[in-house]
């Protein structure tokens, strides 16, 4: 009897310490399994600090004075040929210019005769490169000159909507939304029409052409003076527009005054 007491004894201390061995391992097993989740937590943090996410940063609208004269001007080809990147190209452009004012204008060449003529010159090459040239040596075929569909086509879209552009930028000064605009524009046309009384249509798109190559360049050259005038005489037209609106404009009855009265 005292042996089996004893063997009993013996079998529940081991089952204790079997327990508590088990008890153990999965206390130090989450122990271990929480400070690696820390570990990995910490170094997610660490990785999110050493990697920061980007801010987008809020992209501040320049103004016309502060942006390049080339960018002002579109870019591209036709800024390079207003600013004389290309002397080459500007040259001839101008030269071509000149040569057709000074056609139409010094020489008083008329537009039906300068078509008359560059036609019988064109044929008169045509039948000399066809027949003449061909008794002596063999002349390769003449050019044939011919529009592509797909070329017509590109032009009329481009057409379409530049005057629809046009048309609408029209629409939007003519509502009156933008008053300064308005008058701007209308200060514009009456400018035109006073310098079409000095010199016909043609002179006048040759001096604004002649301005539009020598502006961009001269302005680019002395942007810093240029911009001290603009800024005097921006202020100056904000003062007289001032002085106009106080004395006449406010005297006009606005769209949301009439419909205050009609109601």
């Amino acid at each position: 009897m005292a042996d089996k007491a004893a063997g009993g004894q013996e079998h529940e201390s081991s089952f204790i310490d079997s327990v508590k061995e088990k008890v153990t391992e999965k206390f130090h097993g989450s122990g271990s399994s929480s400070s690696d989740s820390e570990g990995e937590g910490k170094g997610k943090l660490a990785s999110k600090k050493d990697y920061p996410v980007p801010i987008k940063k809020k992209v501040q609208s320049l103004s016309w004075k502060e942006k390049p004269v080339h960018d002002l001007l579109g870019g591209g080809k036709p800024a390079d040929i207003l600013l004389w990147r290309d002397k080459k190209t500007s040259i001839g452009v101008l030269g071509v210019a000149t040569l057709i004012w000074a056609l139409f204008e010094l020489i008083e060449y008329h537009l039906l005769s300068l078509l008359c003529h560059t036609l019988i010159l064109v044929l008169g090459i045509h039948f000399l490169w066809s027949n003449t040239f061909n008794l002596f040596y063999r002349c390769p075929q003449f050019p044939e000159v011919a529009i592509d569909e797909d070329t017509a086509l590109k032009i009329a879209s481009v057409l379409r909507s530049e005057i629809n552009k046009a048309l609408e930028v029209l629409r939007e000064i003519a509502s009156g939304k933008d008053l300064k605009e308005f008058l701007a524009v209308i200060a514009c046309l009456w400018i035109v029409s006073v310098a079409g009384n000095w010199c016909n249509l043609l002179t006048l798109v040759y001096i604004c052409f002649v301005l539009l190559q020598m502006v961009p360049i001269l302005y680019e050259k002395n942007k810093g003076q240029a911009d001290v005038l603009l800024e005097k005489a921006e202020g100056e037209l904000k003062k007289h527009f001032e002085v106009v609106s106080e004395k006449v404009l406010s005297k006009v009855p606005s769209r949301a005054s009439r419909e205050k009265k009609a109601t």
